[in-house]
Order: C-alpha cells, then structure tokens, then sequence
C-alpha cells in the first residue's frame, strides 16, 4: 500500500532514492552497479543528508539560492562527491514553490544575493563548466560580476540554459520534468515505469551532462540509440554496457527524473504497486 499525505520534503527524498535504485539505467549508477568512486550508497546518503535543505524549503522562507547551498553543503560529507547537484536545482524551488507555478514565482524572485550563494554552491561541486562560460565558477571575479551586473539567479540560469538543460528547465517551466511526470503516470506504476521514463527523456534531447564531460556528437549518438531501445532495435542491457565501457553517464536526464516523480507522487502516482 502506498503511503498517502507525504509531505514535499518526503517526496523529495523518496524521489532521490526511487530514481537511483531504478534499473537498468544506461550509464548511471543504480541497484547494479557503481562506479569506481561513486557507489549507490553516497546516492542513498545523499537523500538523507539533504532533508533540512529540502525542509528549509517546504517552509517557504529563506533564499533559493542559499538553500541549495545548503543542501549541497550538507550531502558533500561523503567520499562519493556531489550527487544530487541538479537534482537540488530542479527539486528545491519545486518543494519551496509546491507547484511549478509556484517554483516559477519563487524563481523570479530570487536577487543577486541567490545567484552568489549558488555560484559558492557550485564551486563546492566537480560538475564541469561550459568551456565558453563567462562566468567561470573557478575565477574569483565571477562573484564581483554577478554582484555589478545585479544578475538574480533566473539570470543565471539564463546564461547557462542553451547548454545546460537542467537550467533551461527554470527558464522555460520546467517542460521535461513535466512531460517526465506525466510519462509515469501513462506507463503505470513502479520501477519499470521509472526506467522507461528515463529511456524516453533520454531519446527526447541530447543529455547536456554527456555533451559537457565527451562533445555534443555523444550526447547525440546516447539520444539515438534510446531511441533504438524504444524502437525495439537493440536492448537496454546492451545500451547499458555501452554507456558503461565509453564511461557515458546522461546525469542531467535523471536529475530531470528525479523531479518528474516528485511531481507524479504530488499527482497520485504509486511506487510501490
């Protein structure tokens, strides 16, 4: 039987943890396999570790841009590095806001006080910055940037939307992780409904996190042969391999994951059937 009022802070966490037990998962980390030095536990403590961020969210009060560095603060305590840096991105304004409307307004309200406390945020990470960035995370001037260019953290994601899709969901209200919400819903209940919403997102968009650590024609190749799972021409297992040997991870498809069945369990969507 599903557990029924969760609050946003549960379904955060369950979200978290949903989506990283889910298998197979090309290339990701999952119930079957880690990789060498991020294993499914660092995913699992993760989800722990970040419930007062995520509580400090449902609250409703408080900055964006310092809660997520928060969150990022109190899950970087393990060997196993960030985990859920895009995750946080996507799920606090959606716990803050309940809703997308509501993220969307939490978002526009943000000043330049949120995008420096995110910009410290992401340097407490080893996510990788687009080589054409001019706002560099690693070059102590971006602060004062931000700070003379009076740049709000829709701003910033603004900036960083054409290459990162993770981004491009503030801008453009969240899309993919609706479009993943309403996957699950029409793929039914349970695992299997999660992997095949994470195989169809994927075969939707280049994956911007493949297209930052291997070039956009990867990212592109990945896009294609889920499509050729989906198409019944090769199988998930063999995708998986793939993705696996080439050290191909589509992290931004499941951080997007992530909020998708947080907005599904918001909806009615079961887990556990």
């Amino acid at each position: 039987m599903t557990c029924l009022r969760l609050s946003a802070v549960e379904r955060a966490q369950l979200a978290m943890m949903l989506e990283v037990t889910a298998f197979p998962k090309p290339g990701n980390v999952d119930r079957c396999h880690d990789y060498p030095e991020t294993r499914l536990e660092h995913f699992l403590a993760s989800t722990i570790f970040a419930r007062p961020a995520l509580e400090e969210a449902e609250l409703g009060k408080g900055r964006l841009g310092e809660i997520i560095k928060h969150a990022v603060r109190d899950t970087n305590c393990h060997a196993g590095g960030n985990t859920h840096f895009g995750a946080f991105i996507l799920l606090i304004p959606l716990v803050y806001g309940k809703t997308i409307e509501g993220a969307m307004a939490a978002i526009a309200n943000t000043e330049s006080s949120d995008a420096v406390a995110f910009y410290k945020a992401f340097a407490m990470t080893a996510v990788k910055m687009n080589a054409t960035d001019d706002l560099d995370v690693n070059d102590p001037h971006t602060l004062t940037l931000i700070r003379e260019r009076d740049m709000n953290l829709l701003d910033i994601m603004q900036h960083s939307a054409a290459n990162d899709m993770v981004a491009r969901e503030w801008v453009t209200g969240f899309p993919l992780s609706r479009r993943g919400a309403d996957l699950l819903k029409e793929n039914g209940p349970g695992r299997d409904s999660i992997v095949r919403t994470f195989l169809t997102l994927l075969a939707m968009e280049p994956d911007t996190f493949i297209a930052k650590k291997h070039g956009m024609e990867v990212a592109r190749e990945t896009m294609m042969a889920a499509r050729d799972v989906l198409d019944g021409k090769r199988s998930i297992e063999d995708l998986d391999e793939e993705c696996i040997r080439r050290n191909i991870n589509p992290g931004s498809i499941a951080d997007i994951t992530i909020a998708a069945i947080f907005l599904a369990l918001g909806e009615g969507w079961s887990w556990d059937s």
